[in-house]
């Protein structure tokens, strides 16, 4: 049985994401291609791999054992990596993938004491959205990659095969209005404001808060504009243009006139949690020790409370309708 290890990485890219289409996306290939090399590792190896079902591709016993070898040798790479790039103390690069405000909060304040105390770590960051991120994961170009969840709704997702996700903070979210436009408002219906919502980009966690809250009441949550940034939703807030949900941490050392921030039962939580790959799958020692800086990190910065400072967007408290 000769068998070419190039086509290893497409069976390897199928068992990760369950499907042929969603392996060739992964790779950045054709479909097409992706069955051509798949064919062509089934005759080579003279076995059937996968299993096509309503419900995706499934290995099959002679799949999974090619699997493990696809994954062995890309454990063999990463280790000739580590060592060519390493020494004595704990070296390597670790790739980890975030969002805005825990990065701009939790990750970059900190980079230069992690450097002091592990020169040979390097620690590189990558800012994108979810997809994006998690496609970069997949693919192996992250090793880490920080996810926010509206916590109420958490549960409902499901990880890729092989995948953990460790907790790393749970925050309140925030509603931000227009300042002085709700002062005279004692309980706040939040399906019946009287600004519309601001929209938010649909895979963020915002997005899930708003659309909670409108299966929730059963009431037409009307969405305006639509932003990516907190600072521009601050703007547009500031403006008159709307009221928009937004997590505590994203307000930590912002500084916006204009806009109250106000605590609203209902509104719930943010949970921002830690994906990689199972870490007996890889060289884990530099990701570990990353894993724990941004526990320590968390531990070390208290997102619950954002003390306003001058000029910026005051706090208030505001009961729901009982």
């Amino acid at each position: 049985m000769e068998i070419d290890p190039r086509r290893l990485r497409v069976l390897l890219a199928i068992a990760r994401t369950g499907g042929v289409l969603a392996a060739a996306d992964e790779l950045r290939i054709t479909p097409s291609a992706a069955s051509q090399q798949l064919n062509k590792l089934e005759d080579e190896t003279g076995h059937a791999l996968v299993v096509r079902t309503p419900r995706g591709s499934v290995l099959t016993p002679a799949g999974l054992a090619m699997a493990e070898a696809a994954e062995e040798i890309e454990r063999a790479l990463n280790v000739a990596r580590a060592r060519m790039e390493g020494g004595a103390e704990l070296t390597g690069i670790v790739r980890v993938g975030g969002f805005t405000s825990f990065l701009r909060t939790i990750v970059i304040p900190r980079l230069p004491e992690w450097r002091l105390q592990y020169p040979q770590l390097q620690i590189r960051i990558v800012e994108d959205d979810l997809p994006a991120l998690m496609r970069l994961l997949r693919q192996r170009e992250l090793d880490a990659v920080v996810v926010e969840l509206d916590s109420a709704t958490a549960e409902q997702r499901s990880l890729p095969a092989g995948m953990s996700e460790e907790p790393l903070l749970d925050e309140p979210w925030k509603l931000v209005v227009p300042s002085g436009a709700l002062l005279a408002t004692e309980n706040l219906d939040l399906a019946r404001l009287p600004l519309p919502w601001l929209g938010v980009e649909a895979t963020a966690a915002n997005a899930s808060v708003i659309g909670r809250l409108r299966r929730a009441t059963g009431a037409q949550v009307e969405t305006v504009h639509q932003y990516q940034e907190t600072l521009t939703a601050l703007a547009l807030v500031a403006a008159g243009e709307g009221v928009a949900v937004v997590p505590a941490l994203a307000l930590s050392r912002v500084v916006q006139d204009g806009v109250d921030v106000l605590d609203v039962p209902g509104l719930g939580t943010r949970r921002v949690v830690l994906r990689r790959f199972d870490r007996r799958r890889s060289i884990s020692m530099p990701v570990d020790t990353v894993a724990r800086l941004l526990r320590e990190s968390v531990a070390a910065f208290d997102t619950l409370v954002v003390a306003p400072r001058p000029g910026s967007a005051g706090h208030a408290e505001r009961r729901a309708p009982s």
